[in-house]
């Protein structure tokens, strides 16, 4: 029963952990003892976050940035992880993108770019990443895979983005036919599907304009039942869980992170 949460020593992947959610994730992992490669399309921006959160967290935070919206990025990713590592206990899924258009304007690049990034890449690099995700998996020390959808995969967006909420429905669905395949392979797949958090995506979508420190989120919280928007200790918390030995028995599941949005 001692250390049921512990994820000391794991090797953990964390796309889109640049800023974020994933940036929240990845610094919860280094808090906790895990050795942590973070990916986002931007360079400069990822280098520095996996920087910033070594120095803060004393760990190891390593930076590989990659467009793993195409398999061209996705491949070169792989080979410079597998560079440095030959296994892989934790995957989280974390790179998401949406597209924000009046649904008459909306335009085919809004769609491919969101369903490239959110449902295609994910499932390609656990694809690629399968021989190190099972290299040291086994019956009583399986991997995990955790991929993170939207509560507006479950219920509908409050914003025009008409590509969004499709793309994370279907990486719901994805995590559950996955889960089914990979418990085989001792490979645990499930999903999370947070509300709002304090990010950027969000912040263009509630007037901020992307200024994450601008934005009032004292406000955009009062509109949730939990009177608060989420805090990096939420979403990292679940991602631990979901991730450790504490996590043994569930499998394919999508849980809401959410202040109690879905179910009110």
């Amino acid at each position: 029963m001692k250390d049921l949460f512990s994820v000391r020593d794991k090797v953990v992947v964390v796309t889109g952990g640049s800023r974020g959610i994933g940036e929240m994730i990845a610094a919860g992992f280094l808090a906790n003892g895990a050795k942590v490669y973070i990916s986002s399309r931007k360079a400069e921006a990822c280098d520095a976050t996996a920087e910033r959160l070594a120095q803060e967290y004393g760990g190891i935070c390593r930076s590989i940035p990659a467009n793993l919206a195409t398999l061209e990025g996705i491949d070169s990713f792989c080979a410079r992880f597998r560079e440095q590592e030959d296994h892989l206990d934790v995957l989280i899924n974390n790179a998401g993108v949406a597209w924000g258009e009046p649904l008459e304007q909306f335009p085919e690049v809004g769609w491919d770019k969101v369903m490239d990034t959110n449902v295609k890449g994910p499932f390609f690099l656990i694809q690629r990443l399968l021989p190190e995700l099972e290299k040291q998996a086994s019956h009583e020390r399986p991997s995990h895979i955790v991929n993170v959808g939207s509560i507006d995969g479950i219920k509908t967006p409050r914003f025009e983005n008409f590509s969004y909420g499709p793309s994370k429905a279907a990486i719901h669905h994805l995590t559950r036919v996955l889960a089914a395949h990979l418990i085989k392979r001792n490979i645990i797949v499930n999903g999370i599907a947070p509300g709002p958090f304090p990010t950027y995506m969000l912040s263009t979508g509630v007037g901020g304009g992307g200024k994450v420190d601008d934005t009032d989120w004292a406000a955009v919280g009062k509109g949730n039942p939990r009177g608060r928007v989420g805090t990096p200790e939420d979403i990292a918390g679940l991602a631990i869980f979901l991730s450790s030995r504490a996590c043994g028995f569930t499998v394919g599941d999508i849980i809401t992170c959410d202040g109690g949005s879905v179910v009110s």
